[in-house]
């Protein structure tokens, strides 16, 4: 049974995990140390780092990517270990992003994932008998397991057997049981505000015997007789710390100062995370862990805003998609929340199925404290926060004080589709962009004015920011209805080539000096929707995080040759972008073979293992492949094609058609209903060198 506010705690417990994850990842180890902490920082209070963007980590990227298992293999509400196995291959750019690629039989994922790509299947990929005791219970069983609690409310038993199934990807022993835990307490949390209770929990998940039983009971124990954490934590360094297990970062101690920071933390959310930063070790990991419990327990309302609004609802990750890398936190809440509504059988509220929108931007500021990452750009004349006092719908909208503007004074509101690297202050992770919103679609929004005080009424003026130049494109002057909502729209016009990286308004004070602009606007229903027809200009793009924007890349070396995408590669490699869940469309670009037998374009790609390519193979033809964890060809027919020579091709998916064109003509075509929507690319199977002219991307 789902139980109620359940959205709401889904979007405190993922924003709960992001903090906590935020607010340790300054101080992870090795450099770190508990002493180093307490004598640089004293008693953390809030972030002790501020950042441009938060490029989150493998704590955010796990949870995230390896659910989608419910979308692609799991079936009829069961999780097996290889359906959470083909996630992890479909989802991760081998080497880059995703996790920590630390080396063979050192980093526990970076072992399981070699482990995977040559066969050895889950859970064996993970298991000791595999990889040794050791290194299968590092902390990683714990730390990419929230989201399978999330999905579970009140089950805390199915909750630990979805974690126990992918925890074993990887892990073993211990490093299950930790997984069985923390699900089985976030599943717990949904149904109680008892902390002691949810650890209680999470305990009857998992053996009484376990190593990981014995220390959360040891730092009960020790509760009993002592009141200041740092006493605990002394204690977990001289009978469970690091010099008594192996690896890199051992599941036990951290699980210790999980368990101390909950208990010494005694329901209070800011506190819990607090403790489990300072206490060093694994900091961002064990705080990410207790903050997804907390937030579920405590709900939306016990998140400080200190804590919150640097997040502000956005969240940047480094899987495969571009697109998916940038989340909208409301939006991922109400995503994960359908899940959990299917899995048990249940019908979810309307009003929920309604707001979810996969691949459109759709934000209703329906959630409490919501802002959907809507930024401004002046600070000094306007500032935004949430309100329920007004709503065009609903019950929430975004209120945006303007403070003082006179003539000439600007301030922007605007939401960002796309990121570059110097907008970012850790990029340990490389989070790949690709944009959000395109040429062709339509925005639209709800816009309220309460003005105060002004001879003019305030006026707006829609616009755009293009990347590259860092443009402004005005869609022209607006002027606001006192006390009325108005609906404002724009197409989003052609680009030429670049890409986008701004959608919002720019507000400007029209009153002279002597009757200052002062007011409220609300913003409500900000939606960007609708058909995209948009150009790539290689010239105009920049080499980033190892690859041409806005294209994430898995294998080979990309670079920009004479306003040319240029792809040298010794094995299969492909690049990928654009709207992860577009349907029908079509890709054109010029295609130069210079080296090699394969010269591919790619579409309704779902990630590294699923999609269709199509385009010359080998010498003298032309072929259509459908990737599914394994390239298998669907149709081939002889072509004369010769190296230094350019060509226009374009591939096109409509239903289950997939159809491809040289020089405008029809010539390889196959019906086949396994992929309907993804992502759209280039590359090659095998070894060799080839040039991409611009692409042009037309959805129908």
């Amino acid at each position: 049974m789902i139980p109620e506010q359940y959205l709401e705690k889904v979007y405190a417990g993922f924003l709960g995990m992001n903090i906590g994850i935020r607010l340790g990842a300054p101080v992870e180890p090795t450099l770190w140390t508990y002493d180093r902490i307490r004598n640089t920082y004293g008693e953390i209070t809030g972030y002790i780092k501020e950042y441009k963007n938060f490029g989150a980590d493998d704590d955010v990227n796990g949870p995230v990517y390896f659910l989608r298992a419910l979308y692609d293999d799991a079936k009829n509400g069961l999780l097996k270990p290889q359906d959470v196995a083909r996630a992890w291959l479909n989802y991760a750019r081998e080497g880059i992003g995703m996790f920590w690629w630390g080396g063979y039989g050192i980093s526990t994922e970076h072992t399981a994932y070699l482990n995977l790509k040559h066969g050895i299947s889950a859970p064996q990929s993970g298991s000791m008998l595999q990889n040794g005791q050791i290194l299968a219970e590092q902390i990683g069983g714990q730390i990419f397991i929230d989201t399978w609690g999330l999905v579970n409310p009140c089950n805390p038993t199915k909750a630990a057997d979805f974690g126990e199934a992918a925890a074993s990807v990887s892990h073993d022993g211990e490093g299950l049981y930790g997984a069985r835990f923390f699900c089985a307490c976030i599943a717990k949390a949904f149904a109680c505000n008892d902390i002691m209770e949810i650890i209680q929990t999470g305990l009857s998940e998992i053996p009484e015997a376990s190593t990981y039983a014995k220390v959360v009971h040891a730092v009960l124990e020790f509760h009993k007789e002592h009141e200041n954490w740092r006493d605990c934590y002394d204690m977990l360094v001289r009978d469970w710390g690091y010099d008594k297990y192996g690896g890199v970062c051992h599941i036990i101690p951290n699980a210790g100062v999980c368990a101390l920071a909950m208990i010494y933390g005694n329901g209070d959310f800011a506190r819990t995370i607090e403790i489990a930063t300072m206490c060093g070790w694994d900091t961002d990991c064990n705080a990410g862990n207790v903050g997804t419990i907390l937030g579920v327990m405590c709900g939306i309302e016990a998140l400080p805003k200190h804590y919150r609004e640097p997040i502000n609802d956005g969240i940047i990750l480094s899987g495969i998609s571009g697109y998916l890398n940038i989340l909208d936190v409301p939006t991922y809440a109400k995503e994960i929340a359908l899940l959990g509504y299917q899995l048990v059988g249940e019908e979810p509220p309307s009003e929920v199925v309604s707001s979810y929108k996969p691949g459109e931007v759709y934000f209703d500021f329906e959630l409490p404290g919501s802002t959907h990452n809507m930024r401004l750009s002046d600070s000094f004349f306007c500032t935004a926060s949430y309100t329920t006092e007004r709503a065009y719908e609903g019950k929430g909208s975004l209120k945006i004080l303007v403070d003082r503007m006179t003539r000439g004074n600007q301030c922007k509101l605007y939401y960002k589709p796309f990121y570059r690297r110097d907008e970012f202050s850790d990029e340990r992770y490389m989070p790949v962009l690709t944009p959000t919103v395109y040429s062709g679609q339509k925005v639209s929004m709800k816009l309220f004015l309460e003005q105060w005080n002004g001879w003019e009424t305030l006026g707006i003026a829609p616009y755009i920011r293009t990347m590259s130049d860092k443009k402004e494109h005005l869609q022209g002057y607006i002027k606001l209805v006192e006390d009325q909502w108005i609906d404002v729209d724009f197409t989003i016009p052609d680009t030429d080539g670049d890409l986008i990286d701004e959608v919002g308004i720019v507000m400007e004070g029209y009153s002279i000096a002597k009757a200052k602009t002062l007011g409220f606007i609300y913003l409500d229903q900000f939606i960007i929707s609708g058909k995209s027809k948009y150009s790539i200009a290689i010239e105009k793009q920049r080499k980033e995080f190892g690859t041409i924007t806005p294209f994430s890349v898995d294998h080979g070396a990309w670079a920009k040759e004479g306003g040319q995408l240029s792809l040298m590669r010794c094995e299969p490699a492909f690049a990928y972008a654009g709207n992860y869940h577009s349907k029908n469309y079509k890709i054109k670009t010029f295609v130069t073979p210079v080296h090699g037998e394969s010269h591919m374009l790619m579409i309704r790609a779902q990630g590294a293992m699923r999609g269709y390519i199509a385009g010359f193979d080998k010498e003298n033809k032309i072929a259509i492949y459908k990737n599914n964890f394994g390239y298998k060809k669907m149709a081939e027919i002889g072509y004369i094609w010769s190296f230094g020579t350019t060509y226009e091709l374009t591939l096109e998916a409509v239903d289950s058609n997939i159809t491809l064109y040289i020089d405008r003509k029809k010539v390889l075509e196959i019906s086949d209903n396994d992929f309907v929507y993804g992502m759209y690319g280039c590359g090659s199977l095998q070894m060799g060198r080839t040039l991409f002219g611009d692409f042009i991307i037309e959805e129908y």
